[in-house]
């Protein structure tokens, strides 16, 4: 199963993620964090959900893998036990209450194969936000998955992990897919080898606003690369901004 085995070396790979930028814009948005009700989606091993509850947040993640989940519990066991962690897909997301906002961080939305997912998960997030509540995501953009992921391989190595990436054009207009041999230094300096399969899919920006507003939000505002300038040709990450 996809980031069965990935799970255990997640966290190292994610190293260069600028995550608290992303608690500053969900702050942001909503004028402040304390006491606000935040739905992560496709939280992962609760790197982010983590940072959202030190800033006083009450904090949902969901995620598919069960295997990440399990290291976001146990991320967030010693200071965070209130954070709860749901085992859910986000086109079917299910939760009680209302949010505050809901985050699909780090190209999470991008594993969503088909349109009828993508709109599917968009409206089951407008459901689960209160009048008024902020929908932050970002995807790859279409010169990402079109130029830059088919110069691969990619290759990483570190002391303890080391990976070949090779990637190739999916059947899908703006789709890749991804084999990735990962080997995994064990302490009697032997290396364990396991792969990963994953599919990636990204659409237009305009064609996420046109889904966007069919499920009911208010676009507040798109920007790229972790700045706040409005996409360009060769922008890599677009995020957006929704209100309900």
């Amino acid at each position: 199963m996809m980031y069965a085995q990935f799970a255990s070396v997640y966290d190292e790979l994610m190293l260069d993620i600028p995550y608290p930028a992303y608690v500053d814009l969900v702050d942001t948005a909503l004028h402040g964090l304390s006491g606000k009700k935040i739905l992560d989606v496709a939280c992962g091993t609760g790197i982010l959900s983590v940072l959202l509850a030190e800033r006083g947040a009450d904090v949902t993640g969901i995620d598919l893998s069960k295997e990440m989940l399990a290291v976001a519990r146990d991320r967030a066991s010693e200071r965070f036990p209130s954070i709860e962690f749901l085992h859910q897909a986000m086109q079917h997301l299910s939760v009680s209450g209302q949010y505050d906002a809901a985050v699909i961080p780090i190209d999470s939305l991008n594993y969503l194969e088909n349109e009828h997912d993508v709109k599917q998960t968009f409206k089951k997030v407008h459901e689960a936000l209160r009048p008024g509540g902020v929908f932050l995501f970002d995807v790859h953009s279409t010169y990402k998955t079109d130029v830059l992921f088919m110069e691969s391989p990619f290759t990483y190595d570190s002391k303890k992990i080391s990976y070949i990436w090779e990637t190739e054009e999916g059947e899908e207009p703006h789709s890749i897919h991804s084999e990735l041999a990962f080997f995994v230094r064990e302490e009697d300096d032997r290396y364990t080898r396991f792969d990963e399969v994953h599919y990636q899919r990204t659409f237009p920006v305009m064609t996420y606003v046109e889904w966007l507003e069919q499920a009911g939000f208010s676009v507040e505002r798109i920007f790229a690369d972790w700045s706040d300038e409005a996409p360009e040709e060769e922008s890599e990450r677009i995020f957006f901004q929704l209100r309900k």
